[in-house]
């Protein structure tokens, strides 16, 4: 038959080229190995029309066909976000349609918002399957490298309010807040009278919550608003985890924004996840297609000199500038570690598409840091064309 031929073609092609410790098995029992050694991943394939996605292995097709069910997998994440890797490779030209695109979104508040809450609103008993008792949802900050990841995301959230020099009586404003973990340590440590912003309904209801059990109401305010509607001055601002979601055509307008609410003598801190593609193009051979589909509705990376020149328009002058991307892929594979852990009790909390969609999402986000497809960097900031006279002539000052 002309499936089979060409199956048993695409898989000898391989074979020639690189073995991997994957197995095929097919509906008519039939079973193809892609190397000598034992099989680290199983793709059990019910039915021919499914060889569709795997004849064309790029990111986005073996991903939809894994979600979708169109195909079974057995493995660890990690194994099979390294074999699917390894067939794009094998198989796609990293140029034309699989090439690092850019594509460039149309933002709106209405679409932001459903953006927001179609990610971060599954649940936050979801979410604390697989975070750290604080509930960080970033990058974590490894200073040793050996912590376990609550001790690196109180960390990190310490590096950051140590950068941006948080005194006590300071005002904060932290642009996408999640849980409510900075703006609760600002005040706890540091002193800080802190407001906290977020679109999502269930991260505002958490934070507000966490915040009156911890004491923190005459210091901590949450509020479920859209940064663009923030009005005042802060002595400091941090946005962690958050510019992903403007749009690199927006950036410009969302520093000005920053810079608008920032007091004369004040300081930012953008930490966020950067491509590394100098064009702005996304995650290649179809990663970036997938996680527009199924995980980021309408979320943009843009390259570090993008983001440094966008800063510069729209007033902001960067201080310092600290790439994390080790970081956050360790990060990412304790997420991993900790859903491949609670599966069967993830499983409890959200059907099984989106219980597909997370744990191929976790796995490749490791992956993607792991091999310099992504980035992340903290830049602070302070407003342009200003008298520096009273910054810090070192960074000595973040590590005393």
């Amino acid at each position: 038959m002309f499936w089979e031929k060409r199956l048993g073609s695409w898989v000898e092609g391989i074979r020639s080229r690189t073995a991997l410790p994957l197995r095929l098995e097919l509906w008519n029992g039939s079973r193809l190995d892609f190397g000598q050694q034992a099989p680290q991943v199983t793709i059990r394939v019910p039915h021919a029309s499914a060889l569709t996605y795997l004849l064309t292995p790029s990111l986005f097709n073996l991903g939809k066909a894994y979600v979708e069910g169109k195909i079974e997998v057995e493995g660890r994440a990690r194994e099979i976000i390294a074999v699917g890797s390894a067939l794009a490779r094998n198989t796609l030209q990293p140029e034309g349609r699989f090439a690092r695109i850019a594509r460039s979104i149309h933002h709106t508040r209405k679409r932001d918002e459903e953006a927001i809450r179609y990610h971060y609103d599954v649940s936050n008993d979801f979410y604390r399957m697989w975070l750290d008792e604080n509930m960080v949802y970033s990058c974590a900050y490894f200073e040793q490298g050996d912590e376990d990841l609550g001790t690196a995301q109180l960390k990190k959230i310490d590096h950051i309010l140590t950068k941006i020099r948080l005194q006590p009586g300071h005002t904060l404003l932290d642009v996408g807040c999640g849980w409510g973990a900075l703006v609760m340590r600002a005040a706890q440590k540091f002193d800080a009278r802190c407001v906290g912003v977020t679109l999502s309904r269930n991260q505002y209801d958490l934070a507000r919550e966490r915040v009156k059990e911890a004491g923190l109401a005459d210091r901590v305010e949450i509020r479920l608003e859209d940064y663009r509607d923030v009005t005042g001055k802060f002595d400091r601002i941090t946005s962690v985890g958050m510019f992903e979601h403007v749009g690199a055509r927006h950036l410009p307008e969302y520093f000005s924004k920053l810079g608008a609410l920032l007091a004369d003598d004040g300081i930012v801190m953008n930490h966020g996840i950067t491509t590394t593609d100098p064009d702005n193009g996304e995650t290649a051979f179809g990663g970036g297609e997938f996680i527009e589909q199924y995980v980021f509705p309408h979320g943009e990376l843009a390259h570090l000199g993008t983001v440094l020149t966008a800063m510069q328009r729209g007033g902001l002058e960067a201080f310092d500038v600290e790439n994390l991307r080790r970081h956050y892929a360790r990060t990412c594979g304790i997420w991993v570690e900790n859903f491949e852990e609670r599966a069967d009790r993830i499983r409890g909390l959200v059907d099984d598409k989106r219980f597909r969609i997370w744990r191929v999402y976790l796995a490749g986000c490791a992956y993607a840091f792991a091999q310099d497809w992504v980035s992340l960097y903290q830049v602070v900031c302070t407003k342009a064309n200003r008298d520096a006279s009273t910054l810090p002539w070192s960074r000595r000052y973040i590590y005393n």
